[in-house]
C-alpha cells in the first residue's frame, strides 16, 4: 500500500476560484471603463465611477474656474458614497472565511439591473439639465455598489474603479524598482482592462448611449452569472469537505 496525501478539494477550490475571481474582476474593470466613458461624454463631463476626477473638478469650481460640472460631480459623487455604503452595510452579515458570498453576487446583480435600467431609459427618454443631474446620482450609486461588492472580494490590485494605485505598484515593483512581480501581469490587465473599456465606450458613443450601456450591462450580467456559479460551487464544496479537513487517501 502507498500513503499519498493529497491537498482537500477544498484547498483546489480556493486555488481555481482566486484566478477566476480575478479574471471576472479584470473584466469588470472593463465595463468600468466603458460606463466612464459613456457618462463623461454623455453626461457633460462627469465621471461616475472614477471618484478622483470628481473631486478634482469640485475642488477647482470651488476655486473660481468656470465651465466645471460641480453639482453633477458632487451628485456622481454623493450617490457613489450611498452605493458604497449600501454594499457595505449588506455584506455586513456574510459569514467570515467565504471566497464568494452570495450576498456579494446579490449586489453585483443590483448593478446589473441599474444598468439595464438606465439603457433602457436612454433608449426613449432624452433626458433635461435635472434629469442628467438625477441620472448621474443612479450611474454613481451603481458603481459605488459595485466597488463596495468587488472590495469583498478582496482582489488585490483590481480594484474595479481606479488603476492609479495598481500602475504605482507596476511602476514600483518592476525589474528597475522593487523587482517584485508575482502581481505585474495581474496589474497591467487592470490599466489594459480600464483604457480598452474607455476606447471602446468612446467609439460605440458615436452610434447611441445607450450601445455603451448594453455592453456594460451585458458584461455585468456576465460577471454576476459566473460569481453566482462560483458561490454555489463553493457552498458544494464546504459541504463535501465537512468532517474530511484534508484526510489521507490511499491508494494501492
Amino acid at each position: 500500500m502507498i500513503l499519498v496525501l493529497r491537498r482537500p478539494r477544498a484547498e483546489h477550490w480556493r486555488e481555481h476560484s482566486d484566478l477566476a475571481i480575478t479574471r471576472l474582476m479584470v473584466l469588470l474593470t472593463f465595463g468600468t471603463g466603458v460606463v466612464d466613458a459613456a457618462s463623461y461624454l454623455g453626461l457633460h463631463k462627469v465621471f461616475t465611477a472614477n471618484m478622483t476626477g470628481n473631486v478634482v473638478f469640485i475642488g477647482l469650481g470651488l476655486a473660481g474656474h468656470d465651465d466645471l460640472p460641480i453639482l453633477r460631480s458632487l451628485m456622481a459623487l454623493v450617490g457613489f458614497l450611498l452605493g458604497a455604503l449600501v454594499a457595505g452595510r449588506y455584506q455586513r452579515a456574510v459569514p467570515i472565511g467565504l471566497r464568494c458570498p452570495t450576498r456579494t453576487v446579490h449586489l453585483f446583480g443590483t448593478v446589473a439591473v441599474l444598468l439595464a435600467v438606465l439603457t433602457v431609459t436612454f433608449a426613449f427618454w432624452h433626458p433635461g439639465a435635472h434629469g442628467l443631474d438625477a441620472v448621474t446620482a443612479v450611474f454613481g450609486l451603481a458603481m459605488g455598489m459595485q466597488a463596495g461588492a468587488a472590495r469583498q472580494l478582496a482582489v488585490t490590485d483590481v480594484s474595479t474603479v481606479v488603476v492609479t494605485s495598481a500602475i504605482v505598484s507596476l511602476a514600483a515593483d518592476s525589474r528597475f524598482g522593487g523587482r517584485n512581480r508575482n502581481r505585474q501581469l495581474r496589474r497591467l490587465g487592470a490599466g489594459a482592462a480600464m483604457c480598452v473599456g474607455a476606447l471602446v465606450g468612446a467609439l460605440l458613443l458615436k452610434i447611441h448611449l445607450t450601445v455603451p450601456l448594453a455592453l456594460a450591462t451585458l458584461t455585468a450580467v456576465a460577471v454576476t452569472y459566473s460569481l453566482a456559479m462560483l458561490s454555489r460551487s463553493e457552498l458544494a464544496v464546504q459541504a463535501t469537505s465537512v468532517g474530511q479537513p484534508g484526510s489521507p487517501d490511499l491508494l494501492s
